[in-house]
């Protein structure tokens, strides 16, 4: 749960570090610009919050892990709920009150996720998780965003080490197989959820894993 709260204090720093023409700029997520993805974080804050209240008094049905459903279709964007993202970012027209509403919704989310009893069964997706498992899914999330963010923004700072690590053992254990150990983490976790192609170099060292990729998150 502390890594939780590290990866998305960073991501939210690097909203915060952006310049307003940095939002009329492409993001790693295909069809949405800066301000779309921003806006997507805003709903995922969002979320959080609604789902740290709302208590299950059943066993949990998943875990971090298996909280994920894997394709192996990438999106493009043609998505209606990402067309509705699309739609919704605009209407906020400055950059400002996308970065205040992220930080104002943003930072009650932080601040119940570490309050949370990490043991509290809580309900999503009409699945049961314990706190910490949920929180721990989201490590993943906050940091594949974060890379997205600043995919086309060179420069910019990095997610947490410790976060892109636990991200790619996450993704290993997701997808059920290991990345060459002399990937790095960041390009394993790009390559791996089809963020971007490998290199020739990078094919060869994956030999037949390439062949299962990418492996997308959902």
């Amino acid at each position: 749960m502390a890594l939780f709260s590290r990866s998305w204090t960073a991501l939210r720093a690097a909203v915060a570090e952006l310049r307003d023409e940095d939002f009329a700029q492409p993001s790693g997520c295909a069809g949405w610009l800066v301000r779309d993805l921003v806006c997507h974080l805003i709903i995922d804050a969002q979320d959080v919050l609604i789902t740290l209240v709302t208590p299950a008094d059943t066993e949990p049905t998943r875990d971090a892990v298996s909280y994920w459903n894997v394709t192996g279709t990438p999106p493009t964007g043609d998505d209606p709920l990402d067309a509705l993202i699309v739609r919704l970012a605009a209407a906020y027209q400055q950059p400002a009150l996308l970065r205040f509403h992220l930080d104002d919704v943003g930072s009650a989310a932080g601040r119940a996720a570490e309050l949370a009893d990490p043991a509290l069964r809580v309900e999503t997706r009409d699945e049961v998780l314990t706190a910490s498992d949920y929180l721990g899914a989201y490590v993943l999330e906050w940091t594949l965003h974060h890379l997205d963010l600043i995919a086309h923004l060179p420069g910019r700072s990095e997610p947490p080490a410790e976060a892109l690590a636990e991200s790619r053992r996450m993704l290993e254990q997701i997808a059920g197989t290991t990345f060459p150990a002399s990937m790095s983490d960041k390009d394993a976790l790009l390559i791996g959820t089809g963020r971007r192609a490998p290199t020739s170099a990078e094919q060869t060292e994956l030999g037949d894993l390439a062949t299962r990729l990418p492996f997308v998150l959902g």
